[in-house]
């Protein structure tokens, strides 16, 4: 790595082509590729296993995260095509880190987050291939600043493990990442996973764990009618339940050398829920749990979370896990990101003496790009 970085958003998306999967996939699953359509209320919807996705109000507003200025009504009449280009175009996202001083973002995907709810194993392998190929094309004009981070069919332990081991060597990726629901009905702490774990830490190939509304189910938002409420349910409360399997459930105890990361989710949490898990740990005559160390000590050694710029908690989380464990998200180009002005947004949070490692140093620990 040539470049020095200074500024590293940890978790940007992309907008991917209504046709990548058209183009993208193996051809004898083209018939069943996710395709565009535009629904009978006109919003335009993706059509695969049997259904539309993402389910509520359509994909138009996916790249939205400059257009909300504009009120909701902008935000609600736009086409998917109007996105932020940035998410579409990698020489118009460069465009976009240079105006907010990033140096070089990880990337995850928009209609992609949605492919958990294929349950077929090949016809998911399928998919996640062909996004992956599409991804690595994507950031190929740029190899030190964009870096994708690849989808991992967790519906089949070893298709994930083959997709890791081809996003590895063949396009040159580092990381990949899963999300925090059940798939097969197991939880990431199942002895099931342990191949996949133990296949990522012989690679060194670091794991984000990423929820999204839509796709498969999430913790809470049945409970809720409401969008809001249901994000902001899904997204913690799930990976709460993710880094309780991954630290109580002893994934980080078998696999020391493996890295975690807890992401789009916020993390003001993270302290509490540890601090929670620690008091349990202390009276292990009552709860039994198979590992060793304190979980905080678990998250201390091989874990990462992610922040928001608005979170007003990060200076105490920074001094409370250590500022190397802590990663800062643009979210870019969704409607709920942070554009223009989200490295100044988290710098003015750190003291000067833990900005750098906060806004840089932690990504590059955890990614290894």
């Amino acid at each position: 790595m040539g470049r020095t970085y200074n500024v590293i958003d940890s978790d940007g998306h992309v907008l991917e082509p209504v046709d990548l999967w058209q183009r993208y996939i193996d051809p004898a699953y083209r018939d069943q590729a996710p395709r565009y359509f535009i629904d009978e209320r006109g919003k335009e919807m993706m059509w695969f296993i049997g259904r539309a996705f993402p389910g509520f109000d359509g994909i138009g507003s996916a790249g939205a995260i400059d257009a909300v200025r504009g009120g909701a009504d902008t935000v609600k009449d736009m086409k998917y095509a109007e996105g932020r280009k940035g998410g579409f175009d990698p020489h118009a996202r460069i465009a976009d880190l240079d105006l907010d001083g990033i140096d070089a973002v990880f990337l995850y995907p928009t209609m992609g987050l949605w492919m958990g709810a294929v349950e077929d194993p090949k016809f998911a392998a399928a998919c996640f291939r062909a996004y992956n190929r599409w991804l690595a094309d994507y950031c190929s004009p740029y190899p030190d600043r964009l870096f994708g981070v690849a989808m991992l069919p967790m519906q089949s332990v070893e298709y994930a493990i083959e997709e890791m081991r081809f996003a590895r060597k063949e396009l040159g990726m580092r990381s990949g990442f899963v999300r925090p629901n059940r798939y097969n009905n197991r939880q990431l702490d199942d002895r099931a996973y342990d191949p996949l774990w133990a296949a990522a830490q012989e690679l060194d190939f670091a794991i984000g764990i990423h929820e999204g509304l839509g796709g498969n189910p999430a913790i809470g938002a049945d409970r809720f009618a409401n969008r809001g409420a249901k994000h902001i349910v899904s997204h913690t409360m799930e990976m709460m339940l993710a880094s309780l399997c991954v630290i109580w459930g002893g994934v980080c105890e078998r696999f020391p050398k493996l890295r975690f990361g807890f992401l789009e989710a916020g993390g003001g949490w993270m302290p509490a829920w540890l601090d929670r898990m620690d008091r349990h740990f202390s009276d292990s005559h009552l709860f039994y749990p198979e590992i060793r160390m304190k979980p905080s000590d678990y998250f201390r050694r091989q874990c990462w979370v992610s922040f928001e710029p608005v979170e007003a908690s990060v200076q105490f989380a920074a001094d409370f896990l250590g500022p190397e464990h802590i990663l800062w998200a643009t979210d870019y180009p969704h409607p709920d990101g942070f554009f223009p002005g989200a490295p100044q947004q988290i710098a003015q949070r750190l003291r000067p003496d833990m900005r750098r490692i906060v806004m840089a140093e932690s990504a590059l620990a955890f990614y290894r790009p």
